[in-house]
């Protein structure tokens, strides 16, 4: 892997705005860039995933084309249980990016999420940058925004946000960590629940809480649960680092800090299983990187697989073409573990049996050391 210091960073003035539209976008930019060039992904934690072991049905008594793939998410059904997770926009660059994976999933019947839409409350200009609905009618759409702009904007300009692009769904995301690495990142995170539960009373559409790559544990999980949300993308850590991502790009001083933090984060398989725990609707993210990621994560109890990366790499190296056909690849791999184990549906391949490796049952049987507040 390339150090962080030998790679070029772009250096602020301490008196920066760091909500000004060029810096928002040249930010947008860099995480593209790093996140298709660059190794930015864990280095010694995993997903835990590998852990998840199912056992072969040598007599299934199922035809593999007959299997439904199919599933729910905050009440829409989809054809597949994957969605490609909200990643950028914001750029010129990125439009290209969200539109061409737009369109695969309107193709493929998956959900779709855009980037956090920050920027384009600082410069409407960039709304075009989100803007997917007219290459991707059906899709599930999925807006975003940081949960410290919830607090800003409160429940008008949240509503704002959605109908900008039509989005059928809005992601808070949860970054604290990504913010504490970032040069001139938020610092101050009060008042979130409650921003967020009013987002969750008061908007037209749901509100799924979304991590980006550092997981939820079950503390969180508790006092989302406590304000209404249902849905939670747990974004755990073993795959993407944002912590990662913004120390390669940021000053000396954030370069040190990312680098200790680096693999920071509840593994993605814990953080389904606490969701599941919780009593949430669970969207899979956090490196998973084929489809038998995808089906041990909805094993352990998620309705939905998702990933960014894969799906980026996908896009900018090789276009629509090559997204297309890694959404065959991960249906492929899907079909053929609920063939191998029994499983004619999803409900059925979540009662599929399995034997969990030691260190994902110290993750979650863990949990509880160390109290509770």
């Amino acid at each position: 892997m390339a150090s962080c210091s030998a790679l070029p960073s772009r250096q602020y003035p301490m008196t920066i705005d760091h909500d000004d539209p060029a810096l928002l976008s040249e930010r947008k930019v860099d995480h593209l860039e790093l996140c298709r060039r660059q190794d930015v992904e864990y280095r010694d934690r995993t997903t835990l995933l590998e852990e998840v072991q199912l056992l072969h049905d040598t007599l299934p008594e199922v035809h593999a084309d007959r299997i439904d793939l199919g599933t729910r998410l905050c009440g829409r059904s989809l054809r597949l249980p994957f969605m490609i997770s909200g990643m950028t926009g914001g750029a010129r660059e990125a439009a290209a990016v969200n539109r061409t994976l737009a369109a695969v999933a309107q193709a493929r019947g998956l959900a779709f999420g855009v980037g956090s839409q920050r920027a384009m409350l600082r410069d409407p200009g960039l709304r075009e940058t989100y803007a997917v609905r007219d290459v991707a009618p059906d899709i599930f759409l999925c807006g975003n925004i940081g949960v410290t702009q919830a607090v800003e904007l409160g429940v008008d300009g949240l509503g704002e946000l959605v109908e900008a692009i039509g989005a059928d769904a809005l992601c808070v995301h949860l970054n604290p960590a990504q913010e504490t690495i970032q040069d001139h990142g938020d610092r101050d995170f009060t008042g979130c629940v409650e921003a967020i539960g009013r987002a969750v009373e008061g908007l037209p559409v749901p509100v799924i809480a979304k991590e980006t790559g550092c997981g939820m544990s079950p503390r969180p999980l508790a006092r989302l649960a406590g304000v209404g949300v249902r849905t939670v993308d747990v974004s755990g850590a073993g795959g993407t680092t944002w912590v990662g991502v913004e120390a390669l790009r940021g000053s000396p001083r954030r370069r040190a800090l990312g680098e200790l933090l680096w693999d920071w984060g509840v593994p993605t398989a814990a953080a389904v299983v606490w969701g599941r725990r919780a009593g949430m609707e669970v969207i899979a993210s956090g490196g998973l990187r084929n489809g038998l990621d995808a089906a041990r994560a909805i094993a352990l109890g998620a309705s939905v697989a998702s990933a960014a990366l894969p799906w980026l790499r996908a896009a900018m190296d090789g276009g629509e073409q090559a997204a297309l056909d890694l959404a065959d690849h991960w249906e492929d791999a899907l079909r053929a573990v609920c063939l191998l184990t029994g499983s004619a549906d999803l409900d059925a391949l979540r009662r599929a049996p399995r034997i969990l490796g030691p260190t994902l049952r110290q993750w979650v049987d863990g949990a509880a050391e160390g109290g509770s507040r």
